[in-house]
């Protein structure tokens, strides 16, 4: 089932730079270049997304890719519907045909024929030929198409292709720094900032085990996670266990390492 989320009107969520990424948006955007995201999972790139969406009074049309989602589902198929053959708009014909930004979170998760729909929209071209309908739709000047993907977690079966990305222009995303980080999730999850400091430290070193241990570090989100259910007086062990080391590993020696490093900083 392909996930699609549509951003509420008026709803700026927060978001904190770390560079000139969100002029660099909105220059995107006005000259309707297309944008690629790429950075770790959990770093702040869909809330910038978002962010930004909001910020320009754009509508939004997030869709989640999968190993399952084709190009059929994001432009539209023919459904029965009582008794009759009906066209229905994929989320990604919907944004071209009504303006407003299209984002395909983690796209290289999507079939290889993906790919191929998007080309001609990332070009001089700007379109997006149905061919069961014979329709060849323009975007408005007000569509956008972004993409994201975190390079450190492909493998050779999920890369984007050099003539893939060389149709966005790119920005590049990783985790804040210390400071800015505790400051967000102490923000977010309304925990004192001293409590959140040493969850920051803990996924900090986290971070540094991935590619040796882990697979993946400590999103930010998760951080976030875990001081909730701290400043809803759940145990710091328990939080730190539940939202920082089960979700990375399902290995017991890993989890009992990670259990004693989280011990021996949080003390």
């Amino acid at each position: 089932m392909t996930m699609i989320f549509k951003t509420p009107d008026a709803v700026v969520p927060a978001y904190s730079p770390t560079g000139n990424e969100c002029a660099l948006f909105e220059t995107a955007w006005m000259r309707r270049l297309p944008l690629l995201l790429k950075g770790p999972t959990g770093c702040g790139k869909t809330r910038f997304v978002a962010h930004m969406a909001a910020r320009l009074g754009l509508p939004l049309t997030t869709v989640s890719c999968h190993d399952d989602l084709t190009a059929s589902d994001l432009t539209g198929r023919y459904l029965l519907k009582g008794g009759d053959t009906v066209w229905v708009d994929g989320p990604l014909t919907s944004a071209v045909r009504e303006g407003g930004i299209c984002y395909l979170d983690e796209v290289v998760e999507a079939r290889k024929d993906v790919a191929v729909v998007l080309h001609p929209l990332t070009d001089d071209r700007r379109m997006l030929p149905l061919e069961r309908t014979g329709e060849e739709l323009a975007a408005p000047s007000s569509f956008m198409l972004i993409v994201s993907y975190n390079p450190g977690y492909q493998n050779l079966l999920k890369t984007l292709k050099p003539s893939t990305r060389q149709r966005f222009v790119a920005i590049e995303f990783d985790f804040l720094p210390r400071d800015r980080e505790i400051a967000v999730v102490a923000s977010e999850s309304r925990l004192d900032a001293a409590k959140v400091a040493p969850l920051v430290d803990l996924a900090r070193r986290l971070r540094m085990l991935k590619g040796v241990d882990l697979e993946e570090g400590v999103s930010t989100r998760l951080v976030i996670y875990c001081a909730s259910l701290i400043e809803a007086g759940l145990p710091v062990p328990e939080a730190v266990r539940a939202a920082m080391i089960e979700p990375l590993t399902d290995e017991p020696d890993v989890r009992a390492a990670l259990i004693e490093l989280s011990g021996s900083i949080l003390r």
